[in-house]
């Protein structure tokens, strides 16, 4: 039997905030759900690493897809029971992410956002998002959530075999131009490129009889081990001169790069370039890409790093960046 309710919020005007105020751009929803199905997936190898699920992992990808009228996202990741939907999507302002750190501070060594509000983010696109989730709780049972943008949902027991949760969006008139296969590549290529948990979008073509056609390997779009997390002792000069070249294509070879750990007064990762500069032509400030434990936050850094560091290229990763907030924040 379907339950229904009211999601938990303290204003009825929760969705229109959400849509217009919340996010700057439209376009992260598909970097938080991404993370989201990350999060969930390295939930999962905390859980396994520390003895508290003894099943067997399997394929871990991430794979995102679209038709003409949906956006999905599937993880095999913790999944959720319908008391923890109740708990971390029905009551917005909770933060299932923070709690699941706190718990498991030693092990947990990449929990990615909050996943509440990073989820609602969904509905600045969408009419209508549904949730397909099974826990990976011994004789859980799958559910079904559903929502078209007000703040009554309904949740009921599904079919699904697998573990793990499936994103549905029905995408709205206004945003149609995301249903589209570049779109959506371009996004997961900006934001998605570097995040730890292989994601999936589609599968490698192979020229056959006079065209591009689908193999049965998926498109892998990510690199889960980019040169700032590799050890300094692992890297080779080439190496640091081909990340340099897929961070800045057709720039010309740095003259030196620091590789940056740093533990205190926060942590911070990176690898940070001097550029070779031939003319004040070639200045180019502010080319430091910022992450927040590899998802993408912003290459807007003025006002973010200190004046001295925006003549240097680079990027800079800090658990300490939230990834739901304005550069206004950052800035503060």
């Amino acid at each position: 039997m379907a339950k229904q309710g009211n999601i938990g919020v303290t204003s009825e005007n929760i969705f229109p905030i959400i849509k217009k105020f919340l996010y700057s751009d439209h376009e992260i929803f598909l970097r938080e759900l991404v993370s989201n199905a990350v999060d969930a997936t390295q939930k999962l190898k905390t859980l396994a690493s520390v003895g508290e699920f003894k099943g067997e992992l399997g394929d871990l990808t991430v794979h995102v897809s679209f038709d003409s009228d949906t956006i999905k996202i599937s993880d095999r990741g913790i999944g959720m029971t319908a008391e923890e939907i109740d708990k971390y999507i029905n009551q917005i302002a909770f933060s299932g992410a923070e709690e699941f750190v706190e718990k498991y501070k030693n092990d947990a060594a990449a929990i990615i956002g909050h996943f509440g509000l990073g989820f609602y983010s969904s509905f600045m696109v969408s009419k209508k998002v549904e949730i397909v989730t099974k826990s990976y709780k011994e004789g859980a049972v799958p559910m079904k959530w559903s929502c078209d943008g007000t703040p009554e949902y309904t949740l009921e027991e599904t079919e699904k075999e697998d573990r793990g949760t499936d994103i549905i969006l029905y995408i709205d008139d206004e945003n149609k131009d995301f249903l589209n296969k570049d779109k959506i590549s371009s996004l997961l290529t900006k934001y998605c490129r570097y995040l730890p948990v292989p994601i999936a979008f589609g599968k490698k073509q192979e020229w056959k009889d006079g065209k591009y056609v689908d193999t049965d390997e998926d498109n892998i779009i990510n690199d889960i081990q980019p040169a700032w997390v590799r050890k300094p002792t692992d890297m080779t000069d080439e190496d640091y001169k081909k990340f340099y070249q897929e961070l800045y294509p057709m720039s010309n070879e740095p003259l030196f790069w620091i590789h940056l750990n740093v533990d205190y007064p926060f942590h911070l990762t990176g690898i940070l370039y001097f550029p070779r500069i031939k003319s004040n032509i070639d200045l180019h400030r502010n080319k430091i890409q910022l992450y927040s434990n590899q998802v993408f936050v912003t290459d807007s850094v003025e006002g973010i790093v200190p004046e001295f560091l925006t003549l240097l290229h680079g990027v800079l990763d800090s658990p300490d960046i939230p990834l739901n907030v304005s550069r206004s924040y950052l800035q503060s």
